[in-house]
């Protein structure tokens, strides 16, 4: 027989039951019956815990936090989720913590901040970091800023993360001196599109840090890349290279600036050179581009497909791309799509008992920006409804609608079966989509054959008349390996 150990917080908060320091709601009931079932509840779930029955624990906590009102409730279904490895729940308590708690606890919006910014949801966490730092000293603003900054590293959409940045470390009324700040500041402003922010910002850094290369480069490729100020520009990345001669990106950036100014040969030596040091998208852009101008069209498309191969979601190479059309990338295509066909997914566990798999038909449907996509049986019966627009998702099932942040967890955790749901309609169009990392192969027909986004690894095989047939998509997980085929019906054929 195992020894219960009653925990410190379940010591807390049973003493606070006792002392009837948690208010609980006024029903029929009386004070004393609730104060026994409230006992009862966090002891079961206590011992629920102990025994590895982690959903149960930390469902009864939640609704006891939000039946009672008792923040502690919410911290403590927090903590379960977790230690669960379940980083959804976990936010979904963090934030019902966060409205139960006083206004003038700064804890719990911190704690929910971290958990929305690890979850990307970098745009969810303006707020709540706003009013944070409006409760803080100017000190503590700049550790909060300092520890946002940190994070950014971890962000899937680089841009997304430094639009937030810029809104929520803009909303201060004391200036930052961090001069690591202040960079990160200037380079946020510009993803925010207030160019003027960020180029006082880099001036006022280089006023007092003349040699930063960092910021020496940023301001001078701003300049360059928007073809003003070019001596200035050529100045300015020059010293940068002087300082760090051995920099791919601030190599990349004097190459650049000599295209600007017209001196091909040279710019396509350099960008070469950096592109041979570091392969990044950005710099594969500018050196298609160079090639480009100077009628090496084959040798700029090799380039770009290099660039895409590494990541096809850089704005960079996207605009270089939408403003050359090379013969073989994406025609613009219409918001609106009908896709028709059959799905068998198979999962191979990591043992035998966590084998599954399923089968049946599947309609998705676009219109601008929802995606609707309607999941059959193989009789051809309806086993679910999805609709997709952008920030929620919405599964509807034998009458019941449930709704979450992201698609591919609520049909996971609804149906069973890891069907992707989110950016299908852009990966069945031969896209990526935005927001993430991605790498693109295309065959000799331009077409694309193959996509590794997200963890899944697409697989294609076009018809005789540029329709996609089939497409296969695999993956790894901590279930096991996925492997999930579709195949389409073409009717008017």
């Amino acid at each position: 027989m195992s020894k219960f150990i009653l925990k410190p917080i379940l010591k807390v908060l049973f003493l606070a039951i006792l002392s009837g320091g948690i208010s609980l709601s006024s029903q029929a009931q009386t004070a004393g019956q609730q104060t026994g079932e409230a006992m009862f509840e966090i002891l079961a779930s206590e011992i629920a815990l102990q025994r590895g029955e982690a959903g149960l624990a930390y469902n009864t906590y939640i609704e006891m936090a939000r039946q009672y009102k008792d923040p502690r409730l919410a911290q403590r279904a927090m903590e379960i989720a977790i230690s669960g490895g379940s980083p959804d729940l976990a936010l979904q308590a963090a934030q019902t913590w966060d409205e139960l708690s006083p206004a003038s606890q700064t804890k719990p919006k911190e704690v929910l901040i971290t958990l929305l910014v690890l979850s990307n949801r970098w745009s969810d966490a303006v707020k709540p970091a706003i009013s944070l730092l409006k409760q803080q000293t100017p000190a503590q603003q700049e550790n909060t800023l300092l520890q946002l900054q940190a994070l950014l590293a971890k962000a899937k959409d680089e841009n997304e993360a430094l639009r937030a940045f810029y809104a929520i470390a803009s909303s201060l009324k004391v200036p930052l001196k961090d001069p690591g700040l202040l960079y990160t500041f200037a380079m946020s402003a510009e993803k925010a599109g207030q160019i003027d922010v960020m180029e006082k910002t880099l001036r006022e850094i280089l006023r007092k840090h003349p040699n930063d290369a960092n910021s020496l480069n940023a301001l001078g490729y701003s300049l360059a890349d928007r073809n003003i100020k070019l001596p200035e520009a050529f100045n300015l990345i020059s010293k940068a290279h002087q300082l760090s001669p051995k920099d791919s990106f601030i190599l990349d950036s004097l190459g650049w600036v000599n295209f600007r100014l017209g001196k091909n040969s040279i710019a396509l030596e350099q960008l070469q050179q950096a592109f041979a040091m570091k392969p990044e998208a950005d710099i594969a852009a500018h050196t298609g581009e160079v090639l480009w101008a100077m009628n090496r069209r084959p040798e700029a498309e090799d380039m770009w497909r290099q660039g895409q191969k590494i990541d096809a979601n850089n704005l960079t190479l996207k605009e270089t791309l939408k403003r050359l059309k090379p013969d073989w990338s994406s025609p613009e295509q219409s918001p609106q799509g009908s896709w028709d066909g059959r799905f068998a997914v198979k999962v191979i566990g990591i043992t035998e008992s966590q084998n599954q798999g399923g089968s049946g038909g599947f309609t998705l449907t676009q219109d601008a920006l929802k995606d609707i996509l309607e999941i059959r049986n193989p009789m051809g019966g309806s086993i679910a409804k999805i609709t997709i627009t952008p920030g929620e998702a919405t599964l509807e099932r034998d009458g019941q609608i449930v709704t979450a942040i992201d698609a591919d967890t609520l049909v996971q955790n609804t149906l069973g079966l890891p069907l992707p749901a989110r950016g299908l309609s852009n990966w069945l169009r031969g896209e990526v989509r935005p927001g993430s990392e991605a790498s693109v192969d295309r065959n000799s027909k331009g077409q694309v054959s193959r996509i590794s986004q997200d963890g899944w690894d697409l697989v294609y095989t076009w018809g005789n008349k540029n329709k996609l047939d089939k497409l296969t998509m695999t993956r790894s997980s901590n279930i096991g390996s996925i492997d999930i085929r579709l195949v389409f019906d073409h009717p008017n054929d």
